[in-house]
């Protein structure tokens, strides 16, 4: 990739999940004279970051930064697992991720319609929640009709299911929590 694409693509951000304006509390010093801290969640993979900012950032929970290339205050990020966060991060997570899935439904209605094979006995489907093998060929058969348009067009077509965006974001959350799964289909994945 040339720098002239570098420059073209938009930005990677995260949404803030927690913040320590005055940073962690280490020592029993509260925090007072520690690195500003956030805890953010990757839009694009679903990364978990560790972000350290130069002085106290202008941001709250819920807000977006840009992470690649870093936002100017930032002064570290790094990758962490969702045992690395604070419990604040951890009950916002469910929420962000909802928020993100609902502002990207084309891509992730196009993950049903683009779901394929893992092994002769498994299909990616399968790994969302409540999709078991008769769930699944429905899907299949429906989106060979014709390919889903939205959350509601799967549900509309697909009887039995129910919320298929919150079956996604069921998944994404145990891919989050759970370091040991065999497959992961949504976090730690660039989807371009």
């Amino acid at each position: 990739m040339t720098d002239s694409e570098r420059d073209e693509e938009p930005p990677v951000q995260a949404v803030v999940l927690d913040i320590y304006p005055n940073g962690r509390s280490s020592g029993g010093r509260g925090g007072y004279g520690n690195d500003p801290l956030a805890y953010a969640l990757g839009t694009r993979d679903f990364r978990l970051f560790e972000m350290t900012f130069e002085s106290t950032p202008d941001v709250s929970i819920d807000d977006y930064v840009d992470v690649d290339p870093p936002a100017e205050n930032i002064k570290r990020i790094r990758n962490v697992e969702y045992d690395d966060i604070s419990s604040g991060a951890k009950s916002e997570l469910e929420y962000v991720v909802a928020e993100v899935v609902d502002e990207n439904e084309e891509r992730f209605v196009n993950f049903y319609n683009d779901a394929q094979p893992i092994t002769l006995r498994l299909h990616q489907l399968n790994l969302l929640p409540g999709i078991g093998k008769k769930l699944r060929n429905s899907i299949l058969d429906q989106r060979k009709r014709e390919p889903f348009q939205s959350f509601e067009d799967l549900e509309d077509r697909v009887a039995g299911l129910h919320n298929p965006k919150e079956v996604l974001v069921e998944r994404i959350i145990e891919e989050l929590r759970d370091d040991d799964l065999k497959y992961k289909t949504f976090v730690g994945r660039r989807d371009e």
